[in-house]
């Protein structure tokens, strides 16, 4: 589990409490995090009081349901709704995972939902994403080859080749890992945390890329991969099953055996 850590001088202060409606039958606490720009009593935490019948399953199904018929104004991002495209990850009852995977029967007693931790906040659910999606950027994540393709055909790979990008390619940059990581909360401006490190191991590993040793050189400093202590919340977290802990040990192995 990961807990939402606020900056210090940050309260938490009760807001609204929305009832669930006369004559519902099985009735869930939903604890939402706000927060807006306009707003001058900021963060809050609403409640809100729902009748499962009317919900579907999961934790995304309560804020559907929040936003289109209890209280509009909530903020959160969302598009699949099947675990791909990574826009719901947020931080449920501690865990930092994807809403629509999330099944409200797989909780006890209130839901608390919060933004992704050490993030900062849009508005309420809604985290700022610039700064990760800039070091995702900052390791090149494409295919960089020095030799021309074979004429009308793509660059081949073996089996064997290919299968070494299992647990790579997968990665749906929903930020889960990067956010439950103690090394980035305290060195995020410096350490490129686990889900950059995951895209940059998949780089290195590609066959068909003419750059690895480059890529490697480029993650020697003390800071953008060495800060990782290898506390395996990223691992633990991933709503994927993916291990980003392995791909960063991988590295530095690659980086020895290259010196």
């Amino acid at each position: 589990m990961v807990e939402l850590r606020l900056p210090a001088n940050s309260t938490v202060r009760e807001g609204k409490r929305y009832p669930a409606p006369q004559g519902a039958t099985r009735t869930r606490e939903f604890r939402v995090y706000r927060w807006s720009p306009d707003e001058e009593e900021n963060p809050t935490v609403d409640t809100y009081e729902l009748d499962l019948e009317k919900v579907g399953p999961m934790v995304l199904d309560a804020l559907l349901y929040i936003k289109n018929h209890v209280d509009e104004t909530l903020t959160f991002r969302r598009s699949c709704r099947e675990g791909i495209c990574g826009s719901c990850a947020m931080n449920i009852d501690g865990e930092n995972t994807l809403a629509c995977l999330k099944p409200i029967a797989s909780m006890q007693g209130a839901v608390k939902i919060y933004p992704l931790p050490h993030m900062p906040v849009v508005k309420d659910l809604v985290p700022n994403l610039n700064g990760a999606y800039a070091q995702i950027n900052a390791i090149q994540p494409w295919l960089k080859a020095d030799t021309a393709p074979p004429p009308d055909e793509e660059r081949r790979q073996s089996i064997e080749e290919r299968e070494k990008l299992d647990g790579m390619w997968e990665c749906i940059l929903c930020f889960c890992c990067t956010t439950s990581c103690p090394s980035y909360w305290w060195n995020g401006d410096k350490y490129l945390g686990p889900a950059t490190l995951l895209a940059a191991n998949r780089w290195i590993m590609d066959s068909r890329d003419d750059h690895s040793a480059e890529r490697l050189a480029a993650l020697q400093d003390p800071m953008s991969m060495y800060a990782c202590r290898t506390i395996m919340n990223c691992t633990q977290t991933c709503p994927k099953g993916l291990n980003p802990a392995k791909a960063i040990g991988n590295i530095k192995k690659l980086q020895v055996d290259r010196e």
